[in-house]
């Protein structure tokens, strides 16, 4: 092969390289920021009143992330859950087998799906927190 021909396959192949890596970039940028936004929601103490919207915009974030079939099915049922709990919170029920539902579920999806260690560890730390609440709600502010 002539020597220029060499050179224009290279400089090829820099381009397709570059080009295919910069998503990636992005994606990193915009992954550290949700971690970074999520680190932030837990200063002070104001986090309490928003902890179910706080996990379900973990699992969302874990949705569009992870893997597709049986592992998404656990996410999207445990965001409904997690809805369905939240409205009888709304009317100020307190509903303990709902709660151990939500728990449940999500220990299934902490337990059975494909994600990365720092996606398991905010699910992790999520249910440590949903735990929490279930053992001192009363004084929950």
């Amino acid at each position: 092969m002539n020597r220029s021909l060499i050179n224009g396959i290279a400089c090829a192949g820099l381009v397709l390289f570059s080009l295919s890596a910069r998503p990636a970039v992005a994606q990193d940028r915009d992954e550290d920021s949700f971690y970074h936004t999520r680190e932030g929601f837990y200063q002070g103490n104001s986090w309490k009143m928003h902890l179910f919207d706080r996990v379900r915009a973990d699992l969302e974030h874990v949705q569009q992330v992870a893997f597709a079939g049986s592992d998404e099915y656990r996410i999207v049922r445990t965001k409904e859950q997690i809805a369905e709990l939240q409205s009888k919170m709304v009317e100020g029920r307190y509903d303990q087998p709902e709660l151990e539902d939500v728990l449940a579920s999500l220990g299934r999806v902490v337990a059975d799906n494909r994600l990365s260690a720092r996606d398991r560890d905010i699910l992790n730390d999520d249910l440590s927190r949903v735990r929490d609440y279930r053992d001192h709600h009363e004084n929950w502010r």
